[in-house]
């Protein structure tokens, strides 16, 4: 994703701003960027400030010595054009076809096979203003990404929808846009730990903070694949507009797996979530059975009966509308021999329930904070030694690029 040549167009709004802040990111990510700002734009920031943070000339004026082909010439060089802010001038104009200055030429000089969005950017009336709407609407019916708009209060100081995504939201849309994976994957991902309620106020449950499996969703959505993050709803969350559904228990985890899996098409399954072994059966103080609607009296002796839970990986393949698909299952380990640790996923793979198993055993903990090296284990008896939660992200995402397609039942 990184290294993509963009132009990158601002015109003229207050949110300008906050572009310029995309626009630093952008290029510190590793992006070549072009900035054309119109004349309006350049009244909220100047020529040298956009300059240094593109490092490259400003272009304003088609008509500038030296520029008339410059609609042209830059249209074959971008690999994508991001209009940032937007205003509803602009986004009108180019509805209409007008080519008076160059945001608009470059538009219809544009090559179509290579993406166009645009970053809207005004006051509520405006962005909902029929006109608007219409241009949005014919834009996106020529190919061109709109944003949404994010709603609260305007430079204007009326509160509705109109303003701009903010800087980090911009930087990842653009990313993902640039991202053209051989094959757009769709991905469920499950990460947190389950919670076994023993009474109103206490829980049976597990240390997991579900930043894994986030990490990898975030990682595989900003690479082009479509993304489903079912995590514990106090596990960490992946940043928007990544789809997110939430589970407190292992039951609450088991409706959902059914639901997705039974009601929508995924091809790969990453089953990072911590699921809690052991439910609670029964609670007894001091011998005699008790409730579990309220709060247990700490005075008396507890004892907590547990049941075997059903391990829920097994049972993904036989839910799923697709009957190839690809599982990658969680192994943790505490203080695991390497002949250990190997038969624990030979197992596994026996009962066929994975494709890969990430393996990781909590004494090799070192590093950074809430780091724990794994290794990607295939079947085959291959593995991919990953450092780090960066490291599995990356190992993960290029192992399921190499998949085959799926087909899908009728």
């Amino acid at each position: 994703m990184s290294g993509s040549r963009l132009v990158f167009i601002l015109s003229g709004s207050i949110a300008c701003g906050k572009a310029c802040d995309a626009l630093s990111r952008l290029v510190a990510d590793g992006h070549q960027v072009r900035v054309v700002a119109t004349p309006t734009a350049l009244r909220f920031v100047g020529t040298s400030l956009l300059e240094g943070l593109s490092g490259a000339p400003v272009l304003s004026d088609m008509f500038a010595p030296g520029a008339a082909l410059d609609h042209i010439g830059l249209t074959r060089w971008a690999d994508a054009v991001v209009a940032c802010p937007a205003t509803a001038g602009l986004i009108n104009r180019l509805a209409a076809g007008l080519a008076g200055d160059l945001p608009g030429a470059l538009f219809l000089a544009h090559d179509r096979t290579k993406p166009w969005m645009i970053v809207p950017a005004m006051n509520p009336a405006m962005w909902n203003h029929p006109a608007t709407q219409a241009a949005v609407k014919t834009l996106g019916g020529w190919g061109v990404r709109c944003l949404p708009v994010a709603r609260g209060r305007t430079a204007c100081g009326e509160i509705g929808e109109g303003r701009m995504l903010e800087p980090d939201r911009i930087v990842l849309e653009v990313e993902r846009m640039l991202a053209r994976p051989a094959r757009r994957l769709r991905v469920l991902v499950t990460s947190g730990g389950t919670a076994e309620p023993l009474d109103a106020v206490r829980v049976l449950t597990n240390t997991s903070t579900g930043r894994t499996g986030a990490l990898i969703a975030d990682r595989l959505f900003r690479a082009g694949h479509e993304v489903v993050l079912l995590r514990a709803a106090t596990a960490a969350g992946a940043a928007p507009p990544i789809r997110e559904e939430t589970f407190v228990t292992f039951a609450d985890l088991d409706a959902s797996l059914g639901r997705l899996l039974g009601g929508e098409e995924f091809d790969v399954v990453i089953h990072a979530a911590a699921v809690g072994d052991y439910g609670v059966e029964a609670l007894l103080v001091d011998g005699v059975p008790v409730g579990r609607a309220g709060k247990i009296d700490s005075s008396g002796s507890l004892t907590v009966r547990l049941r075997r839970q059903p391990k829920l990986v097994d049972g993904l393949r036989g839910r799923s509308r697709n009957p190839r698909l690809t599982v990658v299952a969680f192994k943790l380990t505490a203080g695991a021999s390497p002949e250990e640790s190997r038969a624990a996923a030979r197992a596994m793979f026996a009962r066929g329930v994975a494709d890969y198993i990430v393996h990781n055993d909590l004494s090799q903990r070192d590093g950074a904070p809430g780091e724990l090296p794994a290794t990607i284990l295939a079947a085959d008896g291959a593995a991919i030694p990953c450092p780090g939660r960066d490291a599995l992200a990356a190992g993960l995402e290029r192992l399921l690029a190499s998949l085959p397609p799926a087909t899908f039942p009728a």
